[in-house]
């Protein structure tokens, strides 16, 4: 089978269930597992050459809509007659839900499965350590510093903190994206400031970024010194690699109630 993977999410989701092999080309975003840097890329996931596309002959074309955008894909694949399957997950359980129904397009629905319960297994065991929390800790993601963007209510960030005995300052949004100001942020006074700008390499980022804006210091955050600069790719896709990202923000919060922090992977060491 030749697969063409469309963004990063849809790639880590072809690698649990085994299926690198049959891909032939990925977006330029695409780096995990390490060895899908040496494939072919057809382009960034919201400007996809659709005419390279085409010329792979691919089986199937696995697109996404879990960013803004990405709808000029699927008119694309839609308009060439071109094989595709559409994820669109922004809740950890449409991220089970996209395994469970990518799984059963590639022939690989009991994989699927086992992977979708050792998935549920791992959230529920940190659902009963948050549980503990008597005090949640008050986070704000930052997705980009300038406008500043940060999750919602509707993302999977909302539940990955309160799975890490942790409460999204800005769940009480509706939306998967909230555009905001700087004031308001200092306004809701977070205990934590967890930058994760997308695209960006953790290197890249800076506490001081945050310690120089306009009544920083009136936060607990910036008070206390809890700024933290975390992976992006464990945050900001959706696919089980959020499970890593959970593993080491829980600590981080509450060292007490949770296991320490690692790199392995729930999936795949179980």
């Amino acid at each position: 089978m030749r697969i063409v993977s469309l963004c990063p999410s849809n790639t880590e989701l072809l690698a649990y269930l085994g299926r690198l092999d049959d891909v032939i080309a990925v977006d330029h975003s695409s780096d995990w597992p390490p060895e899908v840097k040496r494939l072919p890329t057809v382009g960034p996931d919201l400007r996809i050459d659709m005419d390279r596309v085409e010329a792979l002959k691919p089986d199937l074309v696995v697109a996404s809509l879990s960013v803004p955008g990405m709808e000029r894909n699927i008119e694309e694949l839609v308009r060439r007659r071109l094989p595709h399957l559409v994820l669109a997950p922004h809740s950890l359980d449409d991220i089970a839900a996209d395994l469970l129904m990518l799984g059963e397009a590639l022939g690989e629905k009991q994989k699927a499965a086992e992977l979708v319960r050792r998935y549920y297994d791992f959230l529920n065991e940190y659902r009963e350590r948050a549980a503990a929390v008597a005090e949640p800790a008050r986070l704000y993601w930052e997705w980009w510093p300038r406008p500043v963007f940060t999750p919602g209510g509707a993302n999977w960030l909302s539940e990955l903190s309160e799975l890490a005995g942790g409460r999204n300052l800005f769940a009480d949004c509706a939306n998967a994206s909230v555009r905001t100001e700087w004031d308001e942020v200092v306004a809701r006074n977070p205990s934590h400031i967890l930058l994760v700008w997308v695209g960006v390499q953790t290197k890249k980022m800076s506490a001081n970024a945050v310690i120089t804006r306009p009544k920083a210091e009136q936060t607990d955050a910036v008070r206390a010194g809890h700024i933290h600069l975390l992976e992006e790719a464990l945050y900001c896709r959706p696919s089980p690699r959020l499970l890593v990202g959970l593993k080491k923000l829980a600590p981080l919060l509450h060292p007490a109630l949770f296991p320490p922090a690692d790199d392995s992977d729930p999936l795949f060491s179980r």
